[in-house]
């Protein structure tokens, strides 16, 4: 019990003082895609190279769909109307392309790493 408070208040200190401030790296390094109707929005996402990324996914269709990117090598199902998380990175300049597998004819789009 003791030893659980102390590490409390150290990071509660750290934090504090802006050693390790866990919003503003969320907010950095943050992207979020929008799959409404089949489709992703935005198709086109832009992203530094060389930087972790993390995407948060929202499927506001009422059924599930599969962002899936063999040039990612990641494949997470979005559950109807919910949401995952995704990191990916650091990434190479170049292009990274991702589809919706289970209505590929429309929900598609590409990362643009620079």
């Amino acid at each position: 019990m003791k030893q659980s408070l102390t590490v409390a208040l150290l990071a509660s200190s750290a934090l504090s003082a802006g050693l390790f401030n866990v919003h503003a790296l969320a907010a950095d390094n943050g992207y979020t895609l929008t799959i409404k109707d089949h489709r992703f929005e935005p198709a086109q996402l832009e992203v530094p190279a060389g930087k972790k990324l993390t995407l948060l996914v929202k499927n506001l269709d009422p059924t599930p769909e599969e962002f899936e990117s063999h040039d990612l090598k990641r494949e997470k199902v979005i559950p109807g109307n919910g949401q995952a998380t995704i990191t990916i990175g650091p990434l190479k300049a170049g292009t990274y392309k991702f589809v919706g597998e289970y209505h590929e004819k429309t929900a598609q789009g590409q990362i643009v790493a620079k």
